[in-house]
């Protein structure tokens, strides 16, 4: 798996806002970013940030028998160089041409501005001009603002996970993917075993 993400960054066309790509030089600025998202945390693993979540993140690891040809971990910044987001995304996650976003949090006081919807929206023309064709993400079921938040971006759920241990919850989790090509649901489930609704 290769995590240079120095090349290829995304452009940003959300006003005073730069894209950088974050490396575990960036930790301890990312660490701080997590904990102050805490009502994210908590949703998602039923707790804050933990105190190594930046390094844990940064070095996570797929599970065995996952494969992708880059990890990209990116920082957004403002006009004072401060994060107001951060988005961790695979290419080509379990298929070619299937991009996985891990990650897209926006700092609480950047809510409402349209910042998530833009930088969103930059992502999926980067992705396409790499060659995704799909982009797919896992929702936390009970996360109320995720179940609110990609169906409105066009995602459709493909299949349930229960038993999902993130932190100190076991969560049930929405598979949910975005056609970038014109392709259909039976498309990506025919290049993606694993997300087929009988496949255990």
């Amino acid at each position: 798996m290769d995590v240079d993400c120095m090349t290829q960054l995304p452009l940003s066309t959300f006003p005073d806002i730069r894209v950088v790509a974050l490396t575990l030089a960036d930790e301890a600025e990312l660490q701080q970013f997590f904990e102050q998202a805490p009502d994210y945390f908590i949703a998602v693993n039923g707790e804050p940030a933990t105190l190594t979540e930046a390094c844990d993140e940064l070095q996570v690891q797929l599970p065995a028998g996952w494969a992708c040809s880059r990890m990209h971990w990116l920082g957004y910044r403002g006009t004072d160089e401060a994060l107001v987001a951060v988005v961790n995304i695979a290419a080509d996650l379990l298929a070619d041409g299937v991009w996985h976003i891990g990650l897209l949090l926006v700092d609480s006081r950047w809510h409402g501005t349209g910042l998530a919807q833009q930088l969103h929206s930059d992502i999926e023309r980067w992705a396409v001009e790499n060659g995704a064709q799909w982009l797919r993400l896992s929702v936390v079921v009970g996360n109320t603002k995720a179940e609110r938040f990609w169906p409105k971006l066009g995602y459709v759920s493909v299949r349930t996970r229960d038993g999902i241990t993130m932190g100190r919850q076991v969560n049930r989790v929405s598979i949910q993917v975005k056609a970038l090509a014109g392709g259909q649901v039976k498309d990506y489930l025919a290049l993606v075993e694993r997300d087929r609704p009988c496949t255990p």
